[in-house]
């Protein structure tokens, strides 16, 4: 590798890229399952361990004082969390 700096506003860009990029994985099974209602095939092990890991990124993301980090693993875990709502209730 050389000896280069990388510019931190294209480091800070692609942050925010993978951010969008995580959110947008969840929306559509989060709008397929609210709009059918129908939630059988979604593994409830696979909720709780997007929903658990996603509150261990958040604590990460405090503590380095990530906000790529912090966006994204907020907005999964309302999806998620909305995925486990409809999971118990549906």
């Amino acid at each position: 590798m050389s000896d280069q700096k990388i510019n931190p506003k294209i480091v800070e860009s692609i942050g925010y890229l993978g951010t969008l990029l995580s959110c947008v994985t969840f929306v559509p099974q989060v709008y397929l399952s609210w709009k059918s209602h129908s939630v059988g095939d979604l593994s409830l092990l696979m909720v709780l361990i997007v929903n658990f890991s996603c509150v261990v990124w958040l604590t990460y993301a405090y503590l380095i004082k990530s906000g790529p980090v912090l966006i994204a693993n907020t907005i999964v875990l309302i999806l998620s969390l909305m995925l486990l709502y409809f999971k118990l209730t549906f």
